[in-house]
Formats: structure tokens, sequence, C-alpha cells
């Protein structure tokens, strides 16, 4: 057999920079870090030919005091931890003391640092891995480092860069991350010798939406909600995306641990179920978020280039993260023109009952002769009548209220408008027109109406007890040992939703009952699901998520179709109504019900005072 022996430092160093040094922006995010972590707040990154040729890093930081230059370049040599206790409450950036030397160890590697409170800086270089004694230098308090001819002597890791403006883009969107962890802090970065973004420190909140502004795009300030929200132990804070002004692709999401950017699968799956009822098939919403907790509630040492964290309560972070998001999407009612970000007025959370800064978003009541009134387009108020039997409940018997064609219309001065305003025609039985103090508003009557009527019978169904049957002959479905012991530890829960399970063997399931709202689905592929989720976050919505789709597909049978004429004063209790009912900005399946054409915007199309 081989002969066993040490592996040489040089090798030990090329082994952790496969790991660590993927690309040039590994090494930006590398230096950055430990510049953050010096207390800097001032940042210039460098580049030359996307950071193949030249990365330069200079901070105004604490800098490196003389003696420990050389061990700074070493391997598994760091300043911020040096215990276990310490490894368990981690609250800098960096931490594991293998950054500097796996990327010197690819690469022509020069550090130069002033530590505080000394009178000459000091440089060190290493080329390959061999390191140069100390000399000193010319240089302000903090640290340069700098990166040339990255992975010249890995030839096999160097041709699979990509090309210049693609390892470019890579650091320019790693820094607007970086910037948006740390917005007291000052960036710069230039290419070839070309400033291409500066980031100036933002001192106040204003100027700390304007930064966010500056990486998300100019218009999201203006289309998002202002998030700031605590609750056993943890606290998010920052900015969502409303779902009109959602994405195609996930390239807007930003989300950040103690400070840390990292993507992890429990926080995407609350935020995913989040937005489930409001937004577009296919598209991704935009936010960010600041989650901040004990760090030992936190494990940040998952991957060596920290991306991961594993959270030590993982259903808890889940279920307050969607909790919280979930109950702010409920304010985006209908004709909200919505205040700035930075001047969000609090308002209240009924999940945690704590306050959370979302725009004030609940429509008055106007004194007007629709106010006190029930929208009624031939639905009626109480459930549906196939809905109630299965609630058990006594099918509605009311005859809906009617009002008289000849209504006369409210009269309001403009700055007592309702948000929506008044109804003033119908085009082409399918949208209202109505006048508010902006301008002009269109409402898609049929998506409107939907969401009305949806989120009425989610009302009514939180407020009933559910009924489920027995299966004529019990199910035997085939599962993961993992999942049958997800069944077997959530049986009361999923009990609680009409489902009943018993574990069967290793990896079986029995199914003895199910919600009576979901008879004719496909059972053994529900219990997959929910079962599946169980296992991997510990919770599950898919038995709420199916029965939303059937009262989904209700409220849209059971909603005024497009084609129909309406009264304006119909027209009129339906604005209202949209002004006080959750999410109905959009309808069930996330398209707009709405939209404002302000009179400047209707002006460009007159092309008046030119």
């Amino acid at each position: 057999m081989p002969v066993i022996r040490a592996l040489p430092p040089e090798l030990i160093n090329q082994i952790a920079a496969g790991e660590v040094i993927e690309r040039p922006s590994s090494v930006v995010k590398e230096l950055v870090e430990n510049s953050l972590d010096a207390g800097a707040t001032r940042i210039e990154v460098d580049i030359e030919q996307g950071g193949a040729r030249l990365i330069r890093v200079r901070d105004d930081g604490c800098g490196i005091s003389p003696d420990e230059l050389q061990l700074a370049v070493a391997s598994h040599a760091t300043s911020k931890i040096g215990s276990f206790d310490d490894l368990e409450h981690v609250a800098s950036m960096g931490f594991r003391g293998e950054a500097l030397a796996s990327v010197s160890s690819v690469a022509r590697f020069a550090l130069t640092s002033r530590a505080q409170g000394q009178d000459t800086a000091f440089r060190i270089e290493v080329d390959g891995g061999k390191m140069q004694a100390a000399r000193p230098a010319q240089h302000p308090q903090g640290s340069s480092v700098e990166v040339r001819d990255l992975f010249y002597n890995v030839p096999a890791r160097r041709k699979f860069l990509r090309a210049e403006r693609t390892e470019f883009a890579h650091i320019d969107d790693l820094l607007k991350s970086l910037a948006l962890a740390r917005r007291s802090v000052e960036f710069r970065l230039s290419h070839n010798g070309k400033p291409v973004r500066i980031l100036k420190a933002a001192r106040d909140e204003g100027a700390a939406l304007q930064r966010v502004a500056e990486v998300l795009g100019e218009d999201f300030p203006q289309q998002s909600l202002r998030v700031d929200h605590a609750a056993a132990g943890l606290h998010l804070s920052g900015w969502v995306g409303l779902p009109t002004a959602s994405r195609s692709q996930a390239d807007s999401q930003y989300f950040y641990v103690n400070g840390r950017l990292v993507r992890d699968r429990i926080v995407a799956h609350a935020v995913r179920q989040a937005y489930a009822d409001v937004l577009f098939h296919g598209r991704h919403a935009a936010f960010v978020l600041y989650l901040e907790l004990d760090p030992a509630g936190v494990d940040v040492n998952v991957h060596p280039a920290k991306h991961e964290v594993r959270f030590r309560e993982q259903r808890l972070v889940h279920d307050f993260l969607f909790r919280t998001l979930h109950e702010a999407l409920a304010q985006t009612r209908a004709g909200n023109v919505g205040l700035p970000p930075q001047e969000a007025a609090p308002v209240a959370i009924p999940s945690f009952g704590i306050s959370s800064s979302t725009p004030a978003l609940s429509a008055p009541a106007w004194p007007n002769s629709f106010s006190q009134s029930r929208l009624s387009l031939g639905v009626r108020e109480q459930p549906l009548a196939g809905y109630a039997a299965l609630l058990g409940e006594p099918a509605a018997t009311q005859p809906p209220l009617a009002y008289a064609a000849n209504s006369p219309m409210p009269e309001a001065a403009d700055d007592e408008a309702p948000p929506l305003g008044f109804a003033i025609a119908q085009l082409k039985s399918i949208y209202i027109l109505a006048e508010n103090t902006h301008g002009l508003i269109l409402v898609d009557m049929h998506a409107a109406h939907e969401r009305i009527t949806y989120e009425k019978l989610k009302a009514g169904r939180a407020c009933s007890n559910l009924r489920s049957q027995m299966m004529l002959v019990p199910l035997n479905v085939a599962v993961s040992a993992k999942e049958a012991a997800a069944a077997e530890e959530h049986a009361d829960a999923l009990a609680e939703w009409g489902l009943e399970l018993s574990r069967s063997g290793p990896s079986g399931v029995v199914v003895r009952r199910i919600p009576a709202l979901l008879e004719g689905a496909d059972v053994a592929q529900l219990c997959r699901d929910v079962l599946a989720e169980l296992a991997q976050h510990g919770t599950s919505r898919r038995l709420q998520e199916l029965e939303n789709e059937l009262l989904s597909t209700m409220a849209c049978h059971g909603s005024v179709r497009a084609g129909r004429r309406l009264t304006i004063p119909e027209m009129n209790a339906l604005l209202r109504e949209m002004e006080t009912t959750e999410r109905s900005g959009q309808c069930n399946h996330g398209r707009p019900t709405w939209t404002q054409l302000s009179l400047s915007e209707l002006d460009k199309l007159f092309l008046r005072g030119r």
C-alpha cells in the first residue's frame, strides 16, 4: 500500500482554496469581509481584467501589527475565535482562519498594513505559498491586500474562469450585497482604472433606503413594504416587495442573518409560502430582509464559503418568518397609494400581538351611503351551500341585498374621496372606471370580486370546525423512513386538519381519515407531499394550500363574471369592499386587480403642457 505521509503546507492550502476560492468574486468576498471585521468605514476595491490580473482591497480599519503579519497569512490563524465557546457564538463575518492562506497559495499575494497607533506600515509578500520577510512600507492606517495573477500556478482552475465581463459582474453583485449588509460603510468599486460604483455611507433611514434603491432599482422603495417585527428572541426588519413588483427571476432576494448574506432552504420555503396567495405563477418576490437572533441560535460553521447556516430552532424561525411576512402582505389592500417606506406607520400584526412597521393600509369608513353596505352581485354573504354542508352548517337562505339602480352619486370633497374614488362608468362590462384624488382608477371587476369572495370563504373556514370523513377502506402508502417518522411525530397536528395517519412499518403509513373538503383528491400523493414537508421543514401547509385552492375555485365561480352590467351603486360597493379586504390588490392567481393612472400620466398621453 502507498505510504501514509503528511501533506506539505502549500498543498494543504491549495486544497482549502479549492473549497473557498471558486472565482475572483470569492477572493473579493473574503477580503472585504476581513475589512468589515476590522471595523473599516471605507472600502475600495480595484479590479483588473475581471479579477484575473488584479484584485486590490483597501480599507481604513484597525490594521495588523508588524509581528502578526506573517501569522495572518498562516493557515488556521485568526483573531476572531479562540475556543469552542467562541465558535458557538460567532458574531464576525470570518472566523475559520483559512482565507488569506488559501488565496496566497493560488496567486501572487501582498499584504500591506499599518496598525492603529503605529507610525510605520509593513508589507509582506507571498508567491505560490512561499513567504518573504516583512519590510517597512508607506500606508495610512488600515490594510491593503493585492492579489495578482489568480490561479497562475493552478492552470486547471484558471481555464474555468469565464469572460472578463462575466467575472466582473459577479464581483459587482457581491459588493452590492455586502453594501446592503453594512449600510454605514462606504464602498467604491473600479474596473480597469475606471470608477464603476460608489455607495456612500448611509447615516439615516432615508439614506439607507436610497442605498437599497441603488441596488434593487429606483422603483423598489415605492413598490415595497417596510417590515420591523420582533418576537420570541427573533427580530426581522427590512423591505419586502409588493406582489405587483415581482420578477421573472430570483435575482433581487437578499436575506441576512446577523449581517451575513445566506442561502437557506428554511428561509426560502417560508418566504415562498408567505407569497403563495398573492404571487403570479412563475414569478419571484423581491426583498431585502435582516434577521437578527442570538448567535448561539445559528450555526455558521456549515460550509467553508459560509453561504449556508443551520438554525437550531428551525421550526420557530420558519414560522416566525412566514407569519411576519404573511401578515405584512395581508395589509396590501387595493387603493393604498402608500407612504414612502421611510415614513411608514406601525401596523399591528395579530399573529404576534406586537407592532410591525408597515405602511398604514387600512381604509377609513367613508361617510357615504355605501360605507355601511355589503356588496352583493349574486353571491350570498353566508358560505356557499356546498361549502357550508362540508362544515356542517345550514345552507345560506337569506337573499342578497340589492341596490337601487337610481341611487344618488355620493358627494365628497377632493380631500375626502376614498382611496379608490367613486365609480363613473363600466367599460365593456369588464372594467370599472373610477375617479379619485389622483386621477383615474381602473378595476378588473371579476378579479377584484374573486379576491373578496375568496377572503370571505377563508375567514369562514377559519371560524368553523373542520369536518373529516373516514376512508371506506384504509389506504396504505409507501413513504421513506424519515417521512414515516414524521407521520408518527406530528400525528396530533395532522389530526387537527382532519388527516388521520398511523405508521405501519419502517417505511409506510396507513390513511384512515381525510378532510371532507378534499374528497376526490389523490390521497396518496397528498400524504407524501405533507410528510415530505414535515420531514424537511418540521411544518407543512400543504393541507391548507389544497383547501385554499378549492376555495379559490369556488370563489372564482361564485364571483361576478365579465360581461355583466353593474349599476353605479354596485360598482361603488365593490370599490369599498376592495379597500377593506386583505390582499385585494391581487386576485387569487396573483394578477393585479386595479391600477392607477395619475393626472400627470393622462396629461402626457395628450401632450398637455408642452
